[in-house]
Formats: C-alpha cells, sequence, structure tokens
C-alpha cells in the first residue's frame, strides 16, 4: 500500500518538456518574420531605374512577322496588303533585316475558309525564305473544346 514505485501520484517530478506547442510558436515568429523582413526591405530602397527607348527594345526582341489570309486568299503582312509575287521578296526582306536569322518567326493567321493548298503556300514560302518558327492564331474558345 504505501511505498510503491508506481507513477500517477501528484509528488512526482515532471522530468521531460513537450516541445511541440515551442516549436509551433517558433515557426509561426520566422515566417511573420520573413515575410515582414522581405515587404521592408522591398519598400525601402529608393532608385531611379532607367527608361529603355524604342530602339534598345527592338533590338532585343526581334519583331516578329504577322502574316493573314482572309476568307478570299488575299495575303497580308503586318495588316497591310501584299500581292503573291510581292510576298516572298516582303519575307526576305524581313529575315535579312534581323540581327541573328535563327530568330525570324511568324505569326499566321488565316481565315477557316479559304482552301487548303492557300495556307500550303503561305507555309511553304515562310520556310523557304527561312523562317521556321511560326505559330498559328485561333480562337481561344476552339482551345477549351
Amino acid at each position: 500500500m504505501g511505498g510503491g514505485t508506481g507513477g500517477g501520484g501528484d509528488d512526482d517530478l515532471i522530468t521531460s518538456i513537450n516541445v511541440t506547442p515551442l516549436v509551433d510558436v517558433v515557426l509561426v515568429l520566422l515566417i511573420i518574420l520573413m515575410v515582414t523582413a522581405s515587404y521592408i526591405v522591398s519598400h525601402s530602397i529608393p532608385m531611379e531605374l532607367p527608361q529603355a527607348t524604342p530602339e534598345d527594345s527592338s533590338a532585343t526582341t526581334p519583331r516578329t512577322l504577322a502574316v493573314s489570309v482572309d476568307s478570299e486568299g488575299h495575303l497580308y503582312i503586318d495588316a497591310q496588303p501584299i500581292s503573291d509575287e510581292a510576298f516572298r521578296p516582303a519575307i526576305r526582306r524581313y529575315v535579312a533585316g534581323l540581327p541573328d536569322r535563327n530568330e525570324s518567326r511568324a505569326t499566321i493567321a488565316a481565315d477557316g475558309r479559304i482552301q487548303h493548298s492557300r495556307f500550303v503556300y503561305v507555309l511553304d514560302s515562310l520556310r523557304q525564305e527561312g523562317v521556321t518558327r511560326y505559330a498559328i492564331n485561333v480562337r481561344p474558345e476552339d482551345l477549351a473544346q
């Protein structure tokens, strides 16, 4: 009855500490510190950033050739009508005006009612003049299906 070594009495000493709540509090404080420190640093450094001129931005990003074909099969380059005879020379001038021929690219917008051969003509003309990177414009709602 009296002098056993069993646990559970009120007179026992606590020999261990549960550190889980302590770790939780420290992690929350660390997160608050990191968020506020990045906010304070990003808004406290005053600087005057340079502005790029249009010539600088065009030198770093090559122009993309915009080719359009309407429902009657008429060709347009950069929204300007162009004849079939002047189409390939215009592409050639575009490629020649680039600093790097490998940066030549085009976007093609063709009406869905044109003949397949007309679209192939546009692709072939671009490829033969050195424009191998191109994108085909489509309606965004067609992509969702």
